[in-house]
């Protein structure tokens, strides 16, 4: 369970929210939604634990995340509007060095299977300097094929990505909701998640 309890952002002399709350269960879905400089991407730093809140608490489980520390980070995985990967490696060396710095298991041929499972098989050990905008964008979101991890916070998962690749997409996150995950995410676009339970919390 994530909660967030009375929630508060202030940067610079702005306040972008205030008394923002909201309860996440297992299977659930929230769409985050809200203008440009709303705060859509500070709610999912303060969720990631890279900026605390002015006031407020967000909790994983009953506890206070701060408190947690390491222990919560464990749970958590983490997929920004930027695609965090290495220009000079191959798709292949960025997935499998993902998961060593996540400290998990993966195999070179899980890895190849999820890359073509995202349609970059031909394209595994290409550099991704060579590639489109879109396929690296797919390379950042081959990660979420094998991952278990039991909370996903997805920064608009959905760009430069055309209409075969969002319906890809839609179904690894339902997948991810029916084995009992969670996940915040925010997107411009409505996409359709075939299994879960959707909520949407609107910043304005």
């Amino acid at each position: 369970m994530l909660e967030a309890d009375n929630l508060e952002c202030v940067r610079g002399e702005r306040r972008l929210f205030a008394g923002l709350g909201f309860r996440l269960e297992a299977g659930e879905l929230l769409y985050l939604q809200g203008r440009n400089g709303a705060g859509k991407t500070s709610l999912l730093r303060m969720l990631i634990g890279l900026l605390p809140p002015e006031n407020g608490e967000i909790r994983w489980r009953g506890q206070g995340i701060r408190k947690l520390g390491e222990d919560y980070r464990a749970e958590l995985c983490y997929l920004g509007h930027l695609n965090a990967i290495k220009e000079e490696l191959t798709p292949l060396e960025n997935l499998l060095a993902a998961a060593h710095l996540a400290d998990e298991e993966l195999s070179e041929d899980e890895a190849l299977d999820a890359l073509e499972q995202v349609g970059l098989a031909g394209r595994e050990d290409l550099a991704c300097k060579y590639l489109s905008q879109g396929q690296k964008r797919r390379v950042a979101l081959a990660r979420l094929v094998k991952e278990r991890r039991a909370l996903w916070i997805l920064d608009e998962p959905f760009v430069a990505l055309d209409v075969a690749a969002v319906g890809w997409l839609a179904g690894i996150v339902g997948g991810h909701l029916q084995r009992g995950g969670l996940a915040v995410m925010t997107t411009h676009q409505p996409v359709d998640i075939p299994a879960g339970q959707v909520r949407e919390l609107r910043l304005s």
